[in-house]
């Protein structure tokens, strides 16, 4: 198979902490905590706020605002009102701020897209956005970014990655509601450092396998990321919207045909429709239109499973890929053993619903080295890349790390055309 594993891998850092409410319950903590520090002292309260940032103040950007919007979210809930002095205010707030960790369990799953910005780079060279699942305490699932330049050569050097990340700042839309919201970071905030964290009550067990997308319509650009919420007993397919990575709209996608995970638009409207891919019905590979790119009433049969390497599920892995000979869809695959593998599917350029070839056997596999970790015996990804003449293709190694493959795309096509149907 033309396809070739890079020589890049990295793992999930549990030094990437955001800071959190401590939400302090029905307890009666919120109550001793008033009392504590409404007897305290400026200078009392200075003693305590300087112990609390000699051990935590390097491992944050802005701690000294986050701990005051904190104290006033627990003053809001107190039947009694306090006339607390900053100082005092920052120590409350220190009593109901935690650290999370968003990679102590896992990173996995990524999902890459060219970066907005691509000046100042060599001939031959592509800056791009790399999206990844985190998994801290609890199996909260949040999103995360890199960036990286990939040259004509395929080697990878990713952009710095300073020490802190900082999760962004929910606001509500006018007629927005809690699935209905924007997330916004501060400019001077690098990606690196971003974490879309849950805020959503249909998301408060994770944001789950994000696939993004570059989508162009009429000479307009913006991304598009559709995922999957989870709050520990159902699921909800929704999706965010971007177009500079900094300011984020959240969305729940509707329609009588959303009842699975897996969509992944297509990256430009085909036939005056927006056009996804996914996995509704939760074990084959569908196709859906929409008018609105909100609204999902309609769905067609795509591909079921029917090789033994594929009998428990199939699904996308992200956005198609468009060529002159039709559209590449990257595919994941599941059989025996929960053993997960990828694949290719070619499809007809204006009627996206037709099959035109699906690769013989897997494009990739798990290796013995990449077997083993927080999901065993599962290779996976949210998206690919056009680079050059190649396919770039992130990729998870059992849910505990992640890696880049480099796929020929004239070599895959001719494959598919080989064997079309």
């Amino acid at each position: 198979m033309p396809i070739q594993r890079l020589p890049v891998h990295f793992d999930a850092d549990p030094k990437k902490v955001i800071l959190l409410y401590l939400d302090p319950g029905e307890s009666e903590r919120l109550g001793r905590f008033s009392k504590y520090v409404n007897e305290m002292s400026d200078d009392d309260a200075a003693k305590f706020y300087k112990e609390t940032t000699t051990l935590f103040s390097h491992r944050h950007r802005k701690l000294n605002e986050t701990l005051i919007e904190h104290a006033q979210r627990g003053l809001s809930s107190l039947n009694e009102s306090f006339d607390f002095s900053e100082i005092q205010q920052l120590v409350f707030g220190s009593l109901l701020t935690k650290e999370y960790s968003t990679e102590s369990a896992a990173l996995f799953n990524p999902s890459i897209v060219e970066h907005p910005d691509q000046t100042g780079l060599a001939a031959g060279e592509t800056r791009f956005v790399l999206s990844l699942r985190s998994v801290g305490e609890g199996h909260i699932s949040s999103v995360g970014f890199m960036e990286g330049v990939i040259d004509g050569s395929n080697h990878i050097r990713f952009t710095f990655q300073g020490p802190w990340r900082t999760p962004g700042v929910k606001s509500l839309p006018k007629g927005g509601d809690d699935d209905h919201y924007d997330i916004r970071f501060d400019d001077d905030i690098p990606l690196s450092e971003r974490v879309i964290f849950p805020q959503a009550k249909s998301e408060s067990m994770g944001m789950e396998d994000l696939r993004l997308v570059k989508f162009s319509d009429e000479g307009e650009t913006k991304y598009l990321g559709t995922y999957t919420a989870y709050n520990g007993s159902t699921i909800l397919s929704k999706m965010l919207e971007t177009t500079d990575f900094c300011h984020f709209n959240i969305r729940k996608l509707k329609g009588s045909q959303i009842d699975n995970k897996g969509i992944a638009f297509f990256p430009r409207k085909i036939n005056g429709q927006y056009v996804v891919s996914a996995r509704q019905g939760g074990e084959k590979l569908t196709i859906m239109r929409s008018d609105d790119y909100m609204t999902w009433n309609h769905k067609e049969l795509l591909q079921e499973p029917t090789r033994g390497f594929e009998l428990v599920q199939i699904g996308n892995c992200g956005s198609p890929i468009e060529t002159p000979e039709g559209w590449l869809l990257i595919t994941h695959h599941v059989g025996p053993m929960r053993r997960y593998t990828l694949g290719v599917t070619l499809l007809d350029l204006d009627q996206p619903h037709k099959v035109i070839s699906i690769l013989d056997k897997p494009l990739m596999e798990p290796l013995e080295s990449e077997r083993e970790g927080y999901v065993p015996n599962v290779l996976y990804t949210c998206g690919w890349m056009q680079h050059g003449d190649s396919i770039l293709i992130p990729y998870a190694m059992s849910d505990v790390a992640c890696g880049f493959a480099s796929l020929n795309t004239a070599e895959i096509l001719a494959r598919l055309l080989k064997n079309k149907k």
